[in-house]
C-alpha cells in the first residue's frame, strides 16, 4: 500500500511538472522573442482607437487582436512586453535572493555558533513585519524602478532560502561521510561545496520556483499600487491598475494581463509542487 501511494504521488508530481511547463514555457518564449512577436510598439498611443474591443468582438479589428487600452495602445503588444518585466524582475530577484540565502544558510548550518544565532535573530525580526507593507514603505522612500524592486525582493526573499538550507546543512554536517571527508583533510570550503551543497540542491530548486511566483505577484502588487516599474514600461500590475476605471466599458482591458499573470504564477507553483513530490526524501 505504501509503495502504491508513493507511485501515485510521483505520477501526480510528473503531471504537475508537465502542466507547469506547458504554462510557463510559452510565456518565457514570448518574452524572449517579444520584439518579433509584438505587432505594435507597446507604448504607441492612438486615441482614435482607444478601448477598441478584441478582433473577434463585433467592432474589433484584426489590427488589434486583443483590443486596445484607454490610450489606444495595443493590448497584445503590452501583454507580451509585460511578460518580459515579470520574468526579468522575478528571475533577477530569485537569483539574488537564492545566492544570498543559500550562502548564509550554508554558513549558519555548518559553523553554527554566534553566526547562526545572529542570522536566526535577523530572520525572525524581519519576518515579524508584513513584507508587502515593508516593501511599500521602502519603495516609496527609494523610488520606483526595476533595480529598486529587485533589491527589495532580494531583501525579503533570502530568508526562506536561508532557513531551509540552514536546517538541512545542520543535519548533513553531522553525517559520517562529512566526518570522513574532514578526517581525510578536506577544508571547510570543499566540504560545503562538494559534500553539503549537492545534498540540498533539490530543496533549493523547489524553493526557487515558489519564490519566483511570489516575486512576480509582489512586483505586480507594487505596480498596481503605483510603486512598481516606470510608468512607461509595460507591466501587468500597472495594466490592471489602469483598467480599474474602465471595467464596465472594456472587459478585455483587465482580463488579458490578469490571465497572463495567473498562468505564469500557477505554472511556477505547479512546477514547485511537482518537483517537491518528485524529490521528497520521505518518498525515496
Amino acid at each position: 500500500m505504501a509503495d502504491l501511494a508513493i507511485r501515485r504521488v510521483r505520477r501526480a508530481g510528473r503531471l504537475q511538472i508537465a502542466v507547469g511547463l506547458v504554462l510557463v514555457a510559452p510565456i518565457v518564449l514570448v518574452a524572449i522573442f517579444a520584439p518579433l512577436l509584438a505587432p505594435h510598439d507597446p507604448n504607441a498611443i492612438d486615441l482614435a482607437h482607444r478601448l477598441a474591443p478584441p478582433a473577434w468582438v463585433g467592432a474589433g479589428t484584426g489590427d488589434h487582436v486583443l483590443g486596445t487600452d484607454h490610450l489606444g495602445r495595443d493590448m497584445l503588444s503590452r501583454v507580451i512586453y509585460g511578460a518580459r518585466i515579470a520574468l526579468i524582475v522575478g528571475g533577477l530577484a530569485v537569483l539574488g535572493a537564492g545566492l544570498l540565502g543559500v550562502t548564509i544558510g550554508l554558513l549558519a548550518g555548518y559553523f553554527r555558533g554566534i553566526f547562526d544565532s545572529i542570522v536566526t535573530m535577523i530572520a525572525e525580526i524581519q519576518q515579524s513585519f508584513p513584507f508587502l507593507a515593508l516593501a511599500i514603505v521602502v519603495v516609496a522612500a527609494i523610488g520606483r524602478g526595476v533595480g529598486n524592486i529587485v533589491a527589495v525582493l532580494i531583501v525579503g526573499g533570502w530568508i526562506l532560502f536561508a532557513r531551509v538550507v540552514r536546517g538541512e546543512a545542520m543535519s548533513i554536517a553531522r553525517r559520517p561521510f562529512v566526518d570522513g571527508a574532514r578526517a581525510l583533510g578536506a577544508g571547510h570550503t570543499r566540504i560545503l561545496l562538494r559534500h553539503i551543497l549537492p545534498n540540498v540542491r533539490s530543496s533549493i530548486i523547489v524553493i526557487t520556483t515558489f519564490n519566483f511566483a511570489w516575486f512576480i505577484i509582489t512586483e505586480a502588487s507594487l505596480s498596481f499600487l503605483g510603486l512598481g516599474v516606470d510608468p512607461n514600461t509595460p507591466s501587468w500590475g500597472q495594466m490592471l491598475s489602469d483598467s480599474r476605471n474602465y471595467l464596465a466599458l472594456a472587459w478585455w482591458y483587465p482580463a488579458f494581463p490578469g490571465i497572463a499573470l495567473v498562468a505564469l504564477v500557477l505554472g511556477a507553483n505547479m512546477l514547485g509542487d511537482g518537483l517537491q513530490d518528485r524529490w521528497d526524501p520521505y518518498l525515496k
